[in-house]
């Protein structure tokens, strides 16, 4: 199954759309993965995970010990020689959250040298979405940061769709069009959109004629029901079936 990317301007659905597909694919009797790779780390709201729970999922890059353990870094040196495979395949059970029936990851942030700095933790993160290696009843999803400098190619390469979540409007429309051009030059081949907080059929024709290189996958209605959702510190759904809906009818477009 396959490994799926969201990305997006900041404040436009893309950890929404996260947890409403992870929530259909576990529906669906898939064993799913979502990572949070997002530094601003809010999927676990996204999925009304209890305050406790949410608190006790620490980010994979505060983890030194694993850290150095994996990548055979030495502690408290800079540069150095370290591995840039190191082992991933068991941190996905070993240092998750299971909630509503999904594997939650926190990766964290490197704080230090910027993102794309070549430094054992960044290689740590790198390899979890690079080399872990799914079963056939897995499915990845990756609540991204927004833009792709945050990738490398081998990164991008392992990446099976990349979505891109737009609101019905030019400024986030001009945003997608240059995530796709950065993510086209590290060799991103599948691209999809998906509009959120649309008001009805002409805001899906304004995507559809301000993007039209860009197949679109579906829409998620604007939702009063998914803003008291997040005030409340619930699971967007549990309180908004019509984005779930919509969520399954883009789950299936991506499948076929």
């Amino acid at each position: 199954m396959p490994k799926i990317a969201i990305t997006g301007k900041g404040g436009v659905g893309k950890t929404t759309l996260t947890a409403l597909l992870a929530y259909v694919y576990a529906q669906r009797g898939q064993d799913v993965i979502a990572i949070d790779a997002d530094p601003a780390g809010n999927l676990g709201l996204a999925f009304g995970l209890p305050a406790n729970l949410d608190a006790a999922l620490k980010p994979i890059a505060e983890m030194e010990d694993l850290i150095y353990e994996r990548t055979g870094a030495q502690k408290g040196t800079i540069g150095g020689v370290f591995r840039l495979n190191p082992k991933v395949d068991d941190i996905p059970e070993n240092f998750s959250i299971t909630h509503r029936g999904v594997r939650l990851l926190r990766l964290g942030t490197v704080r230090a040298g910027g993102a794309g700095c070549l430094c054992p933790e960044n290689a740590l993160l790198k390899a979890l979405v690079t080399h872990l290696l799914l079963r056939r009843n897995q499915t990845l999803i990756l609540d991204m940061e927004a833009g792709v400098e945050h990738l490398g190619r081998g990164t991008a390469g392992a990446v099976d769709a990349f979505i891109i979540v737009v609101e019905p409007g030019l400024r986030s429309l001009g945003t997608a069009e240059q995530i796709r051009h950065l993510a086209s030059e590290i060799g991103i081949k599948r691209f999809y959109l998906v509009a959120n907080k649309t008001r009805g059929p002409q805001d899906e024709a304004f995507v559809r004629e301000h993007a039209a290189d860009l197949p679109l996958l579906g829409c998620l209605p604007f939702s009063l029901a998914a803003m008291t959702a997040d005030q409340s510190g619930r699971a967007v759904f549990d309180q908004a079936p019509e984005l779930v809906e919509a969520a399954a009818q883009i789950a299936d477009r991506l499948a076929a």
